[in-house]
């Protein structure tokens, strides 16, 4: 019930939360063409980001949680050495990222645009520091406290982002001498960073007292433990979020003309926004499953637990999965019009979300009997499936083969995973009824694809039918309505 109700509150504040965000997608796309490119390049500056991000967490964060639960270690004194570390390293990297600011960002091929660079370096050095003291509250089951922070940054950032890309501009129009000392119509794209920046540094502020509570005194002997056993985490950390966003990063140099490598990227990641409740649901599961698992792994039967876990996540991303593929009449309006040719992508990104879910799943064996170079050496497989793919392919079939080269790389390390984890660390996870569930899944799905009302509306409620169908399958052979809280007060025994 720990798992169940820390899900909830950690999924109510990803899924409002990232809802929230999205809302930026329509505000983007509206405001920066299609053929403008400039949805493309804040897809290709943050996709940077986040592969920063990795390597200055050093993969401490999981580190974190393994020693923390460790009898014989002290919490507080992990979470000191942790944060000093990541805090250090976060540092550094700001000081030399600024002082050779000039050829980084002729390596990114934004000369012109070194603002950009340099704000999205100090953006990444905050928010990777301030990952530990997140994984502190998640350690101390503070959902609220999570959660809360959490939807106070995306709030605020939308709420800049409406200032400087809507308020701004019809005040520059009708009231030029409210906004001419601060405000430039051109800089659009930067007044994106301009906002992540100011939110990033505001979050420091909630976590003062968790930071009184650090101790600084680095235990060395400590921290050399800790990274022994995170190395490896950051290794396929990197792999990891290289397998997810490569395809932006080297999406504008595939292209002889990168204005129009930029233009393909913009149409891919607005697109791909749709599918990303799958992404939403998997981040939630994340943050309660972590630290769950670490907590209960030294627990008898623990293994049904995994078991468990794996197939409720499994039937709930086949439910998100068709829900939305059902209402993209009606999702698609998350993205401006001269984006929709990018529609296609949706599908085949959010199977790729679900392998990445699976796996995600599956990769805690190596974790528990600390041996993750395991997760590096699937990682690098991965993504080294995605990068040749990506190369081969994205010139000749552009991002639907950059969609397709994800599936290939998740299905193919879930695969290892499960093979090697079986014998390494075994859990019977329910096969059988996982498969009769994708089964009845993709019967619906071509059942919505092949029989297509015209009428939009009819369409809707078809497909609308064919979730119903699914859901009832669960509740009657998963999730009987007297086993739901408060819904089984109603039903009679």
């Amino acid at each position: 019930m720990s798992l169940v109700k820390d899900t909830a509150i950690y999924g109510l504040s990803s899924i409002v939360g990232r809802f929230l965000n999205y809302l930026l997608v329509p505000l983007y796309t509206a405001v920066l063409s299609a053929e403008s490119g400039g949805y493309g390049v804040v897809s290709n500056v943050y996709a940077y980001t986040a592969l920063i991000l990795v390597f200055l967490t050093f993969g401490m964060e999981t580190g974190f949680f393994r020693f923390a639960n460790k009898s014989e270690e002290d919490p507080v004194k992990v979470f000191s050495n942790t944060s000093l570390f990541v805090g250090g390293l976060s540092f550094l990297f700001v000081i030399f990222g600024l002082i050779f600011l000039d050829p980084i960002s002729q390596f990114l091929e934004y000369p012109d645009h070194k603002d950009y660079v340099g704000m999205m370096m100090v953006v990444v050095a905050l928010d990777s520091f301030l990952c530990i003291p997140f994984a502190w509250l998640r350690y101390k089951k503070r959902p609220i406290k999570f959660a809360s922070i959490k939807l106070f940054n995306i709030i605020g950032n939308i709420v800049l982002n409406l200032f400087f890309l809507l308020l701004c501009p019809w005040l520059n129009e009708h009231a030029p001498s409210l906004v001419s000392w601060f405000y430039n119509p051109d800089y659009l794209v930067g007044y994106i960073f301009v906002s992540n920046l100011i939110m990033s540094a505001a979050q420091m502020l909630f976590f003062i007292p968790e930071l009184r509570q650090l101790t600084f005194k680095p235990d060395f002997e400590l921290q050399k433990r800790m990274l022994s056993y995170s190395f490896p985490i950051l290794i396929f950390g990197v792999v990891g979020i290289l397998n997810q966003t490569v395809d932006k990063m080297i999406y504008p140099f595939l292209y002889d003309d990168r204005q129009e490598g930029l233009v393909q990227l913009g149409i891919y990641s607005a697109t791909s926004k749709v599918a990303m409740i799958m992404a939403m649901f998997t981040q939630a599961f994340r943050y309660a499953y972590e630290p769950f698992v670490f907590g209960n792994s030294n627990k008898k039967d623990s293994t049904s637990s995994y078991a468990g876990a794996m197939k409720y996540f499994f039937i709930f991303s086949l439910l998100a999965f068709l829900a939305v593929m059902f209402y993209m009449d009606i999702l698609k309006y998350m993205v401006a019009p001269d984006y929709w040719e990018g529609l296609s992508v949706v599908a085949i990104v959010m199977g790729a979300e679900i392998l990445k879910g699976i796996y995600f799943n599956l990769s805690f064996w190596y974790k528990l009997i600390d041996e993750t170079r395991w997760g590096a050496y699937f990682s690098l497989i991965g993504c080294a499936v995605i990068l040749i793919l990506n190369i081969w392919l994205v010139p000749k079939y552009g991002y639907l083969a950059s969609a397709w080269a994800s599936v290939a790389g998740y299905g193919l390390i879930t695969v290892l995973s499960y093979f090697i984890g079986q014998k390494k660390y075994p859990v019977a996870y329910p096969i059988k009824d996982m498969f009769v569930y994708l089964v009845f899944a993709a019967v619906l799905y071509v059942a919505s694809i092949y029989i297509y009302p015209e009428n939009t509306v009819l369409r809707i409620a078809f497909r609308t039918l064919l979730l119903v169908l699914f859901v009832a399958y669960i509740i009657k052979k998963d999730l009987p309505l007297r086993s739901i809280p408060v819904i089984n007060r109603f039903i009679k025994k």
